[in-house]
């Protein structure tokens, strides 16, 4: 290398030091007569190398120091033509630009306006400049090629993470995509990173590395900004408001560009991480491929927790625009009652607005996030990415009524029968819950050709007619019709609130039943209970309960029913489904809510005989139960769990939460009572040691917690249990937040 730099340069005295490169082989030169880069490309660069160049010349209206310039070879040509062990080559030898990268130093206010100020002055100057060369660039790190990192996303390890990043090309395909014809394009630099840009105080003095320089969008270059100028921030939206503020002054930017930046930063963080797994597997060793990995996964996993209109609104206050407004809470409840009946409830005092959705996240219309501790429907996720696509791949195929043959729905049966004991090997699909407990009753009371039912205190099954009949929760309301004829009740077998304590409370209450049904003899159609009885207060079913009341059902030709739409899949953490806890088997499963993600599928598992027994000639049939759409989201769900290690994680999850709430009861003694199994929680508030119920302060509470962007609820039968049942994904640093907020809560109002 000294020898050619000698021969085609005239150096002399030089010393050579190897610099990182990604295409290019780098050296950084002193020599007698300065310090310089000499760049080596393959001789298939050639083009590529000469375009950059004259991209380069083209900023010269820039002080020399500010860009790395070409230095002539000694015929006057500004690339050269080298053979190297029998290999031919390219030498490029530039300007060395003195300056610490920005990477090396703490970044402030004004650096970060600087930063965007350079970047927008280079853009206005190159807005109109045109170069074949560069134009006819095909590179993967355009982020008009998005798609190419979206192939790449199969290297990334973790499930959990996977769907980060699917999330985000989801939302890419939905906001980006159909906009991208209608942006400004100019030549951009394409890589304004913390290592190719150089700052001397609280200045940007230069910018190296011109090799990423393509054709594109002219706003891509402001998101991969601003990317890179938020690593390692704690608030990565203040850091990026200075850089936009500066870019705009040099080069004003469009609405439609800022409406777009928040889902191009994540855009770009999504081709760095996929990127990088890729290449960490090739490359383990080099620095420079992964040296943007750790910062970009954990932007990536802040930027999930920013509501897009918040980012928006940001944005656009950055530069003078007006923020987005809506109407408020009360104007779009006032409309909706013009045309919805008040009786169609909404939660809250102060009503949510929503907009979107990610995993634990909601976003609301104003901007804020707010984490989901309460919604057990979306079970794996909001909107998550799996469950998305497999809807609409297949409702792109194929939908249509339960009478024909296609393969989703044997195939789902199936994945969704593997999960029970091989006893339970048939299953009716429904669209609901309600429409799965109605069917359930059915069931029993044709096998068992009797009529009535034992159902427990306070449950509750479903909005049907015969759904009502045997919800507890529903016929005592007020306004329910009260108790039907043929509805035997069981007292819930709590322990808490409940006549019997300790371990032996189970067998007595049980015997108290057994008493019941012995009293009705021969007329029991079944049981039917949720193994934690939501609606009573997440009260979990003593221990020993089941196993003497399911043989004494049995004993009357009764058979036994286990609700699991709410416990189901997973959400108990120990167990896939709720009745395992107790080391029983039920005749009928009933399934809904998390079943389809927030997609309306519902089903009824029970055994063969049962089945045989219902087939009395009369037939079965739903319209959408088992349709191809709702198989194909329910059998994406299931892969989901185990994919991402849902039910494992709602235990370790659920534990610490637990934890976390038992050390907070040992501080406040309202706190009479927490219960529950993985992420299915219960919290009973009370006023003295007498266990009075705090009906106002658990109401105050959850809507407290409301309007701080955490969302809880309540339930029992005096309103006084904060119930938490978030999706899956919920991660230890969530019951954080929810415990600061809670206990905050507590301190004010206790």
């Amino acid at each position: 290398m000294k020898e050619l730099l000698l021969n085609h340069y005239g150096l002399e005295n030089i010393s050579l030091t190897k610099m990182e490169g990604y295409i290019s082989t780098n050296y950084r030169v002193d020599s007698d007569q300065g310090r310089f880069v000499l760049k080596v490309y393959p001789q298939s660069e050639a083009a590529d190398v000469l375009a950059e160049t004259l991209l380069i010349q083209q900023l010269d209206y820039l002080p020399q120091q500010l860009i790395s310039n070409p230095i002539k070879n000694n015929n006057g040509g500004i690339i050269t033509h080298v053979t190297i062990e029998n290999d031919e080559k390219i030498l490029r030898l530039i300007t060395f630009v003195e300056g610490q990268f920005m990477a090396e130093v703490k970044h402030s206010n004004e650096m970060l306006r600087s930063l965007g100020a350079f970047i927008g002055e280079i853009d206005r100057n190159l807005i109109s400049y045109r170069n074949t060369g560069i134009k006819a660039r095909n590179i993967d790190w355009d982020l008009q090629n998005i798609n190419i990192s979206r192939q790449l996303k199969e290297h990334i390890p973790e499930a959990a993470d996977r769907k980060l990043v699917e999330y985000f090309f989801m939302q890419w395909d939905q906001h980006v995509y159909p906009k991208i014809s209608s942006l400004r394009k100019s030549i951009i630099h394409n890589d304004a990173n913390d290592w190719n840009v150089l700052v001397n105080g609280d200045q940007v003095c230069g910018i190296i590395d011109f090799g990423d320089a393509t054709y594109s969008a002219t706003i891509f270059e402001l998101a991969i900004t601003v990317t890179y100028a938020m690593f390692g921030k704690d608030d990565p939206i203040a850091s990026a408001i200075p850089v936009v503020e500066g870019y705009h002054e040099e080069f004003p930017l469009l609405k439609s560009e800022l409406d777009l930046l928040y889902y191009l930063i994540a855009g770009r963080l999504c081709m760095g991480v996929c990127t990088t797994a890729k290449e960490k597997k090739l490359q383990p060793d080099n620095k420079y491929i992964l040296i943007s990995e750790a910062p970009g996964w954990d932007l990536l996993k802040k930027w999930i927790t920013i509501n897009p209109s918040f980012a928006k609104n940001q944005f656009y206050k950055a530069v003078g625009f007006e923020p987005s407004t809506f109407p408020s809470e009360e104007e779009v409840l006032k409309k909706r009652h013009q045309s919805v009946s008040p009786i169609f409830s909404v939660s809250y005092k102060k009503p949510l607005y929503l907009d979107s959705a990610a995993f634990q996240y909601m976003y609301d219309k104003t901007g804020n996030t707010i984490l989901d501790a309460y919604n057990n429907i979306p079970h794996v996720g909001h909107q998550h990415p799996k469950i998305v696509a497999a809807g609409q791949r297949q409702m792109g195929q194929l939908n249509t009524n339960t009478r024909y043959l296609y393969d989703p729905l044997q195939e789902y049966a199936e994945k969704l029968l593997s999960k029970f004991p091989d006893a339970l090997n048939k299953v009716y699909f429904v669209n609901s819950g309600s429409a799965a407990s109605d069917l359930a009753i059915r069931l029993a009371k044709r096998h068992a050709q009797k009529q009535q039912m034992v159902v427990m205190e306070h449950g509750y099954h479903g909005n049907t007619k015969q759904g009502i009949d045997i919800s507890h929760y529903k016929y005592k309301s007020k306004g329910g019709p009260g108790q039907s004829e043929g509805i035997i009740e069981a007292i819930i077998p709590g322990t808490f609130r409940g006549m019997y304590k300790g371990q032996n409370a189970g067998a007595l209450y049980a015997k108290d039943l057994i008493e019941t049904i012995n009293r009705n003899s021969g007329d029991i159609a079944g049981f039917i209970s949720e193994p934690i009885v939501g609606c009573g207060g997440q009260v979990p079913l003593a221990k020993d309960y089941l196993k003497l009341v399911y043989p004494a059902i049995r004993n009357q030709g009764g058979v036994c029913i286990s609700d699991e739409v709410q416990t189901g899949f997973g959400r108990l953490g120990s167990h896939f489904w709720g009745y395992e806890m107790y080391g029983v088997v039920p005749d009928i499963v009933i399934l809904g809510k998390p079943m389809g993600n927030g997609h309306p599928i519902g089903a009824v598992v029970t055994t063969n005989e049962i089945a045989e027994s219902f087939n009395n000639g009369m037939e079965f049939f739903s319209s959408f139960g088992g349709n191809p759409v709702s198989c194909a989201i329910g059998s994406a769900v299931l892969d989901v769990i185990d994919e991402e290690g849902l039910q494992k994680n709602s235990l370790e999850v659920g534990n610490y939460f637990m934890a976390q709430l038992s050390t907070l009861q040992n501080k406040f003694n309202c706190i009479g009572d927490v219960r529950g199994s993985g992420l299915f929680i219960g919290i009973e508030l009370i006023k003295d040691d007498n266990l009075t119920p705090d009906t106002f302060l658990a109401n105050t509470i959850k809507n407290e917690l409301r309007n701080r962007n955490v969302l809880v609820s309540t339930d029992g039968p005096y309103d006084n249990v904060i119930k938490s049942k978030p999706p899956l994904c919920f991660s230890k640093e969530n019951v954080d937040q929810v415990i600061f907020e809670f206990e905050k809560l507590l301190v004010i109002n206790h």
